[in-house]
């Protein structure tokens, strides 16, 4: 089976800090080479595979601010469907563009849709709804519109994440400092529960960050670490007594969750999009619909056993978990 394995070019294929569909992506075409498979990655030129890379640019946009985002994406894309006739299989994992040339081609498209950045996406995806394969990354990220084949939750690399099974005192949050992701939320939280909170992220919104985020660092109780990359998400993830996680949208899946449950690290979640299927309520964490409920959590993290934490991220989110589901759809795509 030859299988074209298209990522975004915003950042690096694994990405070096942030960039969840390029880790996905990275995870997929890695997993697919080890079970045998041929396996070519459409990604940037300094992205790291054991298959063949395919590369129209050196370094994604995000990384090199010099390059127009929309020239490279559409370089990037027809690159990959003019090689088309090369592959038995295009697995896109990168949104509804490369859709656009699915009904020029013979080979058959499967696309993992990583979420919606807006509704107005959706007539692309309804357009190819009978000729193309959709799968979505939970349940509740579902659109009515659409058909599906399956949904295929994100999986990681699990030897990349040590298991922790002691904490020390204080809470963690970890991902892209913007309201969405509700990081003044876990600032209220960690001050009413009178707990220590470590911020790690890129800052998405700097507005954001200077008004609700900023005002209350003071290295001492509320502390902003930057980014982090693997090594430093290792430690700051495994040594937390629990993730907060207080989102205020309906996140399609929720990769730090799944890390820090990988590390043995409960989550303290607001119930939205899909944190009802990541997280087992007091069993791997809580999920809670306000900020008090949340503190109320937090003084009750001594009720989950981290071991419990990590056998379920381990059984439900793993790399090999996640390359075997897709691996069957190629299969049934194929009719092998």
């Amino acid at each position: 089976m030859r299988v074209a394995v298209l990522s975004p070019v915003a950042w690096r294929t694994p990405p070096r800090h942030y960039g969840p569909w390029e880790q996905v992506a990275s995870n997929i075409a890695e997993g697919l080479v080890a079970k045998g498979v041929e396996v070519t990655l459409f990604a940037t030129g300094d992205s790291i595979t054991a298959g063949k890379l395919d590369a129209v640019c050196s370094t994604g946009y995000e990384e090199d601010r010099n390059q127009e985002a929309k020239v490279l994406e559409c370089l990037h894309i027809s690159n990959l469907m003019e090689k088309a006739g090369q592959f038995d299989l295009i697995h896109n994992n990168f949104d509804f563009l490369p859709l656009t040339y699915s009904g020029l081609i013979k080979t058959p498209v499967i696309t993992t849709i990583h979420g919606f950045s807006s509704q107005r996406i959706i007539p692309v995806y309804k357009k190819y709804n009978a000729t193309s394969h959709y799968v979505s990354i939970s349940n509740a990220d579902r659109s009515p519109e659409l058909n599906y084949l399956a949904t295929v939750y994100n999986g990681l690399n699990t030897s990349d994440f040590a298991f922790s099974p002691k904490a020390e005192d204080y809470l963690m949050y970890f991902g892209r400092i913007h309201h969405d992701k509700g990081t003044a939320e876990a600032i209220e939280i960690a001050l009413k529960s009178n707990r220590k909170l470590l911020i790690a992220g890129i800052i998405q919104d700097a507005g954001y960050y200077r008004e609700k985020v900023e005002p209350f660092i003071d290295n001492e109780q509320i502390v902003y670490v930057g980014h982090a990359g693997p090594e430093e998400r290792n430690a700051l993830l495994g040594k937390a007594a629990a993730l907060l996680h207080p989102i205020n949208f309906n996140e399609p899946f929720g990769m730090s969750v799944a890390e820090a449950m990988l590390c043995g690290t409960p989550v303290i979640a607001f119930s939205k999009g899909s944190m009802p299927e990541l997280i087992k309520h007091e069993q791997t964490g809580f999920l809670v619909n306000t900020i008090d409920e949340a503190v109320k959590a937090v003084s009750n993290l001594n009720t989950i056993n981290r071991q419990d934490c990590r056998n379920w991220a381990g059984d439900q989110f793993s790399s090999e978990k996640m390359v075997n589901d897709y691996y069957s759809l190629y299969e049934k795509i194929l009719n092998v």
